[in-house]
């Protein structure tokens, strides 16, 4: 099992490193043990953890109220839980 993601009954927990800025929103690979994303939006007043959590919401086929940011608000390195998803976190890999 990879270190960047756990499930514990309905919950996944993901540990992302984020790097705002970027020309689009993507999932850009593995960073350590931490799943990379690219997001389109500045580290400003709070937006790219705005889109993050709908990113993540959409990448895991729910509702942004399902998604919440656990650790690492001022911080690239985040911490994530979904809830109800169904979707395999080691299928948004191989999507990319």
């Amino acid at each position: 099992m990879a270190a960047w993601h756990r499930r514990n009954g309905e919950t996944l927990t993901l540990t992302l490193h984020v790097q705002p800025g970027a020309k689009r929103s993507e999932v850009a690979g593995l960073h350590g043990e931490a799943l990379k994303l690219r997001l389109a939006a500045p580290p400003v007043e709070g937006r790219a953890n705005e889109m993050l959590l709908k990113f993540i919401a959409e990448l895991f086929g729910v509702p942004s109220r399902q998604v919440e940011l656990k650790q690492g608000g001022q911080s690239r390195h985040k911490v994530v839980a979904v809830t109800g998803s169904s979707v395999e976190p080691e299928s948004i890999l191989d999507a990319r």
